[in-house]
């Protein structure tokens, strides 16, 4: 993703980072990113999927030297240990190694708040290339948000604006990608989907 509409209340302000939970000094006063997926969703899905699809895994290493690759919801055991000699693997190699760390289980202050539906009046534009931080204010309609974002120069990508028409075609469409890059030419995914 790159640009993103999330629907928030009318007094929605996104929380900043304060001096006692800022990563570090210079990221106090700054947006907290914040994830736009349903928290609860999260929590289900970690519970259900990730987690144990994770430990299955660690099972298949520890007692049969096994891998496990996941691709789009197929499982099937992709390789052995010994077979994994082509990605550097140490000399005791352990399944973090493979796998990465055990999944965590997602943290409430990690996600936008899950407001009901009558009171996501107001539409925000956000950049998720990270978890997601805002980049304007909240508005009552497509069509004010787009213009704000057209006459203030909102980034659509990399310091590249948008149109009014692009902005107002990705805030319908709910999202854009970060860039695209078509006929040898890279611009930002809302002004390729803006324009096409």
């Amino acid at each position: 993703m790159g640009r993103e509409v999330r629907m928030v209340p009318a007094s929605w302000e996104h929380p900043k980072y304060t001096k006692e939970d800022a990563p570090g000094p210079y990221a106090v006063g700054r947006y907290r990113p914040m994830l736009g997926a349903s928290f609860a969703e999260a929590c289900r899905q970690w519970e259900e999927e990730d987690l144990p699809e994770w430990i299955e895994g660690e099972r298949l290493w520890r007692e049969e030297g096994l891998t496990k690759s996941t691709y789009r919801g197929i499982r099937t055991i992709a390789q052995t240990v010994a077979d994994a000699e082509e990605y550097r693997r140490p000399e005791n190699p352990t399944y973090e190694w493979w796998a990465g760390e055990r999944p965590k289980k997602p943290q409430i202050e990690d996600y936008m708040p899950d407001w009901p539906d009558a009171e996501r009046t107001h539409f925000m534009m956000y950049e998720d290339t990270s978890e997601g931080t805002p980049i304007s204010p909240a508005f009552a309609t497509p069509e004010e948000l787009a213009r704000w974002l057209a006459d203030n120069g909102a980034s659509a990508f990399a310091g590249e604006m948008a149109t009014y028409d692009q902005w107002l075609k990705t805030i319908i469409q709910g999202s854009a990608v970060s860039a695209v890059f078509s006929d040898g030419v890279m611009q930002s995914g809302v002004a390729f989907e803006g324009d096409h």
